[in-house]
Formats: C-alpha cells, sequence, structure tokens
C-alpha cells in the first residue's frame, strides 16, 4: 500500500493541526490507514516540547500572545521552536518495522531530506554532531523533534523557507543559546525559490530518503479539517 502526502493549504493552527495528527495515529497504529505525510504552515506559534525550559522562553508568554504568538505546550521531544509563515512544517505519520530505522536512524532520515532541499536550493547544509536539525554556515535552518507511540512517528521537522525571523528572538530554539537562526531567504536572497518549489522538493526527498512510494491526498479526506 502506498504510502500517502497531504499538502495543507494556508494555515492551520498548532492544536487543530496536532488534533489530526492524534487521529491519523490512532489509525496507523490499528492499521487502517498507510503512512501520512503531512506537509503544512502554522500561524505564529512557539512549542515547549517535553524537555522545554521556561527559561529558554526569552519573552512572557501574555506579551507573545497579545502580539499574536501562540504559546503552546507539545508532547514532541526537545526544547523550545517557532513556527510561522514562510516555513514548512512537515508532520510523517509513519509505522516502522522492527528492522527498520530506529529514532536514530529517522532523526538521520529527516535531516538528510533538509539537507538535501538546501542542495536543491543552491547552498551547502550539514549536520552537527549532539544537535539534531540541519545547518549551513549562517546559522540552522531546520529543526527536527518527533515523538514515538507504538512505533508510530508524531510531530517532526520545521524548514525556514522565508519566516519572520526576528520571532525567533523571542526564544532559544532547541535550548540553544547564542546559535543564529538563518532561512532559505535570508542565505539565497533573491535567489530564494518559491514555497511551492521547495514542497515538490521536500515531497520527492520524502519518496526517497523514507523509502516510500508517496501518492497525493486531498485535504479533504483528512480528519478534522
Amino acid at each position: 500500500m502506498k504510502a500517502r502526502f497531504c499538502r495543507i493549504p494556508g494555515l492551520i493552527a498548532y492544536d487543530q493541526a496536532f488534533s489530526v495528527q492524534q487521529q491519523l495515529h490512532a489509525a496507523r497504529v490499528a492499521d487502517e490507514i498507510p503512512d501520512t505525510l503531512l506537509l503544512l504552515q502554522h500561524p505564529p506559534v512557539i512549542t515547549l516540547g517535553r524537555r522545554g525550559r521556561r527559561e529558554h522562553l526569552l519573552v512572557e508568554a501574555s506579551r507573545l500572545e497579545a502580539g499574536g504568538i501562540q504559546v503552546v505546550q507539545a508532547s514532541r521531544g526537545g526544547d523550545v521552536t517557532y513556527h510561522g509563515p514562510g516555513q514548512w512544517v512537515l508532520y510523517p505519520i509513519l509505522k516502522l518495522s522492527r528492522n527498520e530505522l530506529g529514532t536514530h536512524g529517522y532523526l538521520h532520515a529527516l535531516e538528510e531530506i533538509a539537507i538535501r532541499c538546501a542542495a536543491d536550493a543552491g547552498f551547502d547544509a550539514f549536520r552537527r554532531e549532539g544537535k539534531a536539525g540541519a545547518w549551513c554556515e549562517q546559522g540552522k535552518f531546520a529543526a527536527i523533534g518527533f515523538q514515538f507511540k507504538r512505533w508510530v512517528s508524531l510531530h517532526g521537522m520545521s524548514l525556514n523557507v522565508h519566516p519572520n525571523l526576528s520571532h525567533f528572538d523571542f526564544i532559544n530554539g532547541c535550548g540553544l543559546v547564542g546559535e543564529a537562526v538563518c532561512s532559505f531567504r535570508s542565505v539565497l536572497e533573491e535567489a530564494c525559490p518559491e514555497m511551492e518549489e521547495v514542497a515538490q522538493a521536500l515531497q520527492g526527498h520524502c519518496e526517497q530518503v523514507l523509502a516510500r512510494e508517496l501518492e497525493l491526498m486531498s485535504p479533504k479526506q483528512l480528519p478534522g479539517l
């Protein structure tokens, strides 16, 4: 059975997207659906993972929310991160077989997808030992935080194409102090690809790196949308 790839148009609230993930996760655990990958954008939101520490939130949550940035406690791994328009967020709901990727291999695979997307856009990217995500000389452009329940994944990866980078000043992203955050646009300037172009590249690399043939799925088929 082919895996499904669904690109959701517009901006989807973090809580709504997580509800969709939970319903897909339950269905995937029960083998009622195939593996499903969601690609979407959120309105401005800061999420704190299971290891998230409030000291890495550099502005009071009330001030952020008054300025239109939601603050949410998330069940994913990792510390604090930001999502917003101009950033693709990938949520794979994948069931891993016992002879397939473990958690470290899955992390490596998500990093590889981001690195290949950067190469397509025209800049070099790399991993950093002991730090999840993807980086280039100007800073970190992809953040990763996921969770496995009953060998089915939740959450995933965000890829900065052209988000408002000033919003990252409100946090120590992923708990890293003094680390630069960048985007395709900040690296490439006028040569930055459009969101659509990055989405197509991302879909292709998901298919190759995760070794799953993908077919497009309509958002109308998703529960809760």
